[in-house]
């Protein structure tokens, strides 16, 4: 009888480490999912800026038409990956992006005028803000993985990740030549 409540004791012991660490490991999942989101976010905000920067610009460089089909290349490439690309996609198309950004910038540097208008200026505010949110959106990201991936490849988490449905992400990486934001300063 001794020996068949231990078993039992152990069998219940087993079963209660078994849903906290199915739990544990899908919050840690949910959260790198989370943290993914957020990297959207940021990126579709500032491809929804970029039409009010270029509309701007477009009205003092008329002439400048591939500059302004690039971003728009762009701003579509940025929107398909938040909604279903993978890490490596969503940073090639914001890469694609920061670099239409620079090109929309080095139009606007021929015109004086428009570099001192009000609304050139307050959208140049908020493309820099975003800009921040964006490395900071891209380094919570990153934490979350870190955390999922040490649990996810340590024992005794390693033995339940099948059960629970989780694996190890890719962390979020800048394409080369992308480590820093594109300047938005004059």
């Amino acid at each position: 009888m001794p020996v068949l409540l231990t078993v039992i004791a152990v069998i219940v012991l087993v079963g209660l480490f078994a849903a906290y660490a199915f739990n544990k490991l899908r919050r840690l999942d949910i959260g790198a999912q989370e943290a993914l989101g957020g990297i959207d976010v940021q990126l579709t905000r500032r491809a929804d800026l970029i039409p009010n920067l270029v509309n701007t610009v477009k009205g003092y460089a008329q002439h400048e038409k591939g500059v302004f089909e690039e971003v728009t290349r762009a701003r579509t490439a940025v929107k398909a990956a938040a909604n279903d690309g993978t890490v490596a996609e969503k940073s090639a198309a914001s890469a694609q992006l920061d670099k239409a950004i620079v090109d929309v910038l080095a139009v606007a540097e021929a015109y004086p005028d428009l570099k001192a208008s009000t609304n050139f200026l307050e959208l140049q505010k908020e493309l820099s803000d975003t800009e921040n949110k964006i490395s900071f959106a891209r380094q919570y990201y990153n934490d979350a993985v870190a955390s999922l991936n040490n649990i996810v490849k340590t024992i005794p988490w390693l033995l339940f990740t099948g059960m629970a449905g989780v694996q190890a992400r890719e962390f979020y990486n800048a394409p080369d030549g992308q480590e820093t934001a594109p300047s938005v300063t004059f």
